[in-house]
């Protein structure tokens, strides 16, 4: 569930709005193996996000938050109207076809396999990208929980995750220094915030937590840091009436960070909209 991403020309009108530079905003690499994080200044930089059990927890807890459950694998083929001004929301991130991360998955599984029941609905796509609208997407639902039965699919919306989400927010934490904990900060507030110029987008909060609090990179306190980034995320949370809930971070990745727990160790225990959560 993203704000929609900001396209190369409007951005530069938005930058000029908000009096953003172009190095302000947080550009991904390739697609790549992101590396893992080396130890600066105190971070915890023990196992990465990107190991793969570290990498399962951050599953874990965003599917908690997303979805009320735990068993991240069993959201492909979850899709629903939630009424939140982005159409259509699917998948194990919640991919939306008004911001149009839904469509880019849908391209790159009918790139892959040409004949799949989700290939027709490309041009409706494209045409609802950027609304709320549902206009030409009848039966949709049920062609992507035909599609979600499909491995192929599947590894398509693991893909479009690493690609959009996961390996950008590792990436930016290895750049800012900060450890496991803060690897997962970021790429939660990516899944839910997109990435752009708009105030409320990832890039923007980062920003802001960085004119706050100084990185561990540039000699920071990395939990001083973190919980400047948490600040800044609660307030662009409350901008959006369907991200009002701030539980994701108030009892859950703000308890991980009072607790010290830097490199996101289990046990782990959190609420999210007041249900309770534990990974063993």
């Amino acid at each position: 569930m993203r704000t929609r991403p900001v396209s190369a020309a409007l951005a530069a009108v938005a930058l000029l709005a908000t009096g953003l530079t172009a190095s302000d905003v947080f550009t991904p690499a390739a697609p790549s193996a992101p590396a893992s994080p080396t130890s600066v200044n105190g971070a915890a930089a023990l196992a990465g996000l990107d190991d793969p059990a570290k990498k399962d927890i951050a599953m874990q807890l965003v599917s908690s938050a997303e979805n009320s459950s735990l068993d991240w694998r069993a959201q492909y083929k979850y899709i629903e109207d939630i009424h939140d001004g982005r159409g259509y929301t699917g998948g194990i991130i919640g991919f939306t076809s008004g911001t149009g991360d839904m469509l880019e998955l849908v391209q790159l599984y009918t790139n892959r396999k040409p004949n799949n029941p989700l290939a027709g609905y490309l041009p409706a796509l494209r045409a609802v990208n950027g609304s709320d609208s549902l206009e030409g997407l009848d039966g949709f639902p049920q062609a992507w929980e035909e599609a979600a039965q499909d491995q192929a699919f599947q590894q398509a919306q693991n893909d479009e995750r690493d690609r959009g989400y996961f390996n950008p927010a590792v990436q930016a934490g290895n750049s800012d220094g900060v450890g496991t904990l803060g690897q997962f900060i970021y790429y939660d507030a990516l899944v839910v915030h997109g990435d752009g110029s708009d105030p409320t987008t990832f890039s923007s909060i980062r920003n802001r937590a960085r004119a706050r609090a100084a990185t561990p990179a540039d000699g920071g306190d990395e939990t001083t840091y973190l919980h400047a980034f948490l600040d800044e995320r609660v307030w662009a949370m409350k901008q959006e009436p369907a991200h009002e809930d701030t539980s994701r971070i108030d009892t859950a990745q703000r308890v991980f960070l009072n607790n010290g727990n830097l490199n996101l160790n289990t046990p782990l225990d959190w609420h999210v909209y007041g249900s309770p959560y534990h990974i063993s």
